[in-house]
C-alpha cells in the first residue's frame, strides 16, 4: 500500500463516518475498519510490501491516520449516546420537582413480631423476660426437671448430643426455670423465658429441628392453679380475640403436678376453622401446670411454704394459627414473598 492509499483510507473512512448518527452504525464502521479483519489493520500489515527506504515513513503516516480515525470514531460515538440519551429525555421527559424513589425497607421478620406481641401481652401483666443459655447441660436439661436418666418421659424430647459428655442443647426452655429459681430464690418469681430450642426431629410442615419457645414460671406464696388458668385466659384473649373460650385438659409433664393442655375455640366464622382444628372447633396453644415440688426443691425452693405454675407455647405455632399458615419451614426459608405478608 501506498502513500497515497493511506490518504484515501483516512479520508473515506471520515467521510463514511459523517454519515452515520446512530450507536449501531458506528459500531459496525468499527469493525470494518479496526477489526480483525479490517481496513486499517490491512494497511499495517502490508508494510512489509513497501521499500525498505519508505517504510520508516510510511508505519508513521499509518499510526497517524490510525489514532486519527479512532480519535474521530471516538467523537462520533460520544455524540450518538447523547443524542440518543436526549431522544429517551424528550419521550419521556424528567419531573425534576418529583421525590426521589424510595428504598425498600427492612421488615421484622414474622417470628420477631410474634415474640414482641408476647412480650407486650406478659409485661402487661407483670412478667419480667429472662434469657437463659442454649447449650445446656444434661442435668439441668432433664434431671433437675425431674427427669433422671433412663426415665421414659426424656424419650418426648430428640435430643441432640455434643462430643463432651454432659453436654447437650437445650430441648426445651424450661431449664431457665432451675437457672432462674437458684438466682432468686427466695423472692417471688414472675418471668417468662424466651428462646431457640433444639430437637432430632425429622423436618416437615409441623416440626422443625430448630424452633422458638416461650416459657413461663411464676412462684410464690399462695399460688393456685386459679391464678394459672386466669393468666392463661388473660394472655389467651389478647392473643387471639377477646371472644376466645379455653379449654383446659388433663396432660402430663414430668416438672408439674398436675399438668394440663390448654384449647382455646377458634372463630365459627373462619373458613380455616375445620382444617385447622379437624372438625373440633378446639386448638391446643400451650402446655402448663404447677411445678413440681421436686422442680421447686431443686431451685432451692421450699414446696410447703411456696408454690408455682409454668407453661410454655411455640411462638412460631402461634403465629401459624392466626394466618392459617400450614408449613413450618417458611420461617427460615427467607422467602421474600412469605416475608413481605408481615
Amino acid at each position: 500500500m501506498s502513500m497515497d492509499a493511506l490518504a484515501e483510507l483516512e479520508s473515506s473512512g471520515l467521510v463514511e463516518l459523517s454519515t452515520f448518527t446512530d450507536e449501531a452504525a458506528l459500531r459496525a464502521w468499527n469493525t470494518k475498519y479496526f477489526g480483525d479483519k479490517g481496513l486499517m489493520k490491512a494497511a499495517l500489515a502490508g508494510i512489509g510490501k513497501v521499500p525498505k527506504e519508505q517504510r520508516a515513513a510510511y508505519g508513521q503516516e499509518a499510526n497517524r491516520v490510525k489514532v486519527a480515525l479512532e480519535s474521530a470514531y471516538a467523537t462520533a460515538l460520544d455524540a450518538a449516546k447523547e443524542k440518543a440519551l436526549l431522544a429517551s429525555l424528550n419521550e419521556a421527559p424528567l419531573d425534576a420537582t418529583l421525590p426521589g424513589r424510595t428504598r425498600p425497607r427492612g421488615r421484622l421478620h414474622p417470628a420477631t413480631q410474634i415474640l414482641r406481641d408476647i412480650y407486650r401481652i406478659f409485661g402487661d401483666l407483670g412478667f419480667q423476660i429472662y434469657r437463659s443459655r442454649e447449650v445446656e447441660s444434661d442435668d439441668l436439661n432433664f434431671e433437675q426437671l425431674n427427669m433422671p436418666p433412663h426415665h421414659p418421659a426424656r424419650d418426648m424430647w430428640d435430643t441432640f448430643f455434643t462430643t463432651t459428655p454432659g453436654t447437650i442443647l437445650r430441648t426445651h426452655t424450661s431449664p431457665g426455670q432451675i437457672h432462674v429459681m437458684r438466682e432468686r430464690c427466695p423472692e417471688p418469681i414472675r418471668v417468662i423465658l424466651p428462646g431457640m430450642c433444639y430437637r432430632n426431629e425429622a423436618i416437615s410442615t409441623r416440626s422443625e429441628i430448630q424452633f422458638l419457645q416461650v416459657e413461663g414460671l411464676v412462684i410464690g406464696e399462695g399460688v393456685t392453679m386459679a391464678d394459672l388458668k386466669g393468666t392463661i385466659t388473660a394472655f389467651a384473649r389478647r392473643m387471639f380475640g377477646p371472644d376466645r373460650q379455653v379449654r383446659i385438659r388433663s396432660s402430663y409433664f414430668p416438672f408439674t403436678e398436675p399438668s394440663i393442655e390448654v384449647d382455646i375455640d377458634w372463630p365459627k366464622d373462619d373458613p380455616n376453622r375445620d382444617r385447622l382444628t379437624k372438625g373440633t372447633g378446639w386448638l391446643e396453644i400451650l402446655g402448663a401446670g404447677m411445678v413440681h415440688p421436686t422442680v421447686l426443691r431443686n431451685g432451692g425452693y421450699d414446696p410447703d411454704k411456696v408454690t408455682g405454675f409454668a407453661f410454655g407455647m411455640g411462638p412460631q405455632r402461634m403465629l401459624m394459627l392466626k394466618h392459617a399458615i400450614d408449613d413450618i419451614r417458611l420461617f427460615w426459608q427467607n422467602d421474600r414473598r412469605f416475608l413481605e405478608q408481615f
